[in-house]
């Protein structure tokens, strides 16, 4: 049952995005969207409700409740920015908005840094929230699977910065097709403001 929550919770995070999105710029209702863009935090609660529902109602704590955890803190961390990347490629198709920008050298491994403080937030928040639902049950037998997926996170963390520490030594190149617009390496701006 949860993984069917946490699916339904995914699925419903990118409907929330993308009706929100066709209400602003296919229906010109700003708030209309701005109001669907804002409920995205209350699949985040739903999710974290319904794990912490399961377990304390006596279920054996599985993979999926950690992942649960897992994707909490990820939406939290990444949520944001997973929003104006949709916007701005809605506002650009749909708005005679900007094109996105296309980073190269520097400003790439730059943005690589900004994941990497991201990850380290999603990592802290699902590893909390492991805690939590672990001293909730306060059963080690039925919640060894959230406390095994310690390591995961650190292997999760790790792979950031070894990526980050990838395009910093060896610079993504610019392509020799690329025009001068996609060459920009200053910040997105931000469509939603």
């Amino acid at each position: 049952m949860i993984l069917a929550i946490i699916v339904g919770c995914e699925v419903g995070f990118w409907v929330l995005i993308v009706l929100g999105l066709c209400a602003r710029y296919l229906f010109r209702l700003r708030r209309t969207g701005l109001v669907l863009l804002a409920l995205t935090p209350v699949v985040d609660i739903v999710l974290l409700t319904a794990t912490a529902a399961d377990l304390m109602n006596g279920a054996t704590a599985t993979v999926f409740h950690g992942i649960a955890a897992i994707y909490l803190g990820f939406s939290v961390a990444y949520g944001h920015k997973m929003i104006t990347w949709a916007d701005s490629r809605f506002a650009h198709r749909f708005a005679d908005g900007p094109a996105p920008v296309k980073r190269y050298a520097w400003a790439y491994a730059a943005e690589c840094w900004k994941d990497v403080a991201r990850t380290a937030l999603a990592v802290l928040i699902a590893a909390g929230t492991l805690w939590l639902l672990t001293l909730v049950v306060d059963d080690p037998e039925k919640t060894q699977a959230l406390t095994d997926l310690y390591r995961i996170l650190a292997v999760i963390f790790g792979a950031e910065v070894l990526w980050a520490l990838g395009y910093t030594v060896w610079p993504k190149s610019q392509p020799a097709t690329a025009q001068p617009s996609d060459l920009r390496s200053g910040p997105v701006s931000d469509p939603t403001s």
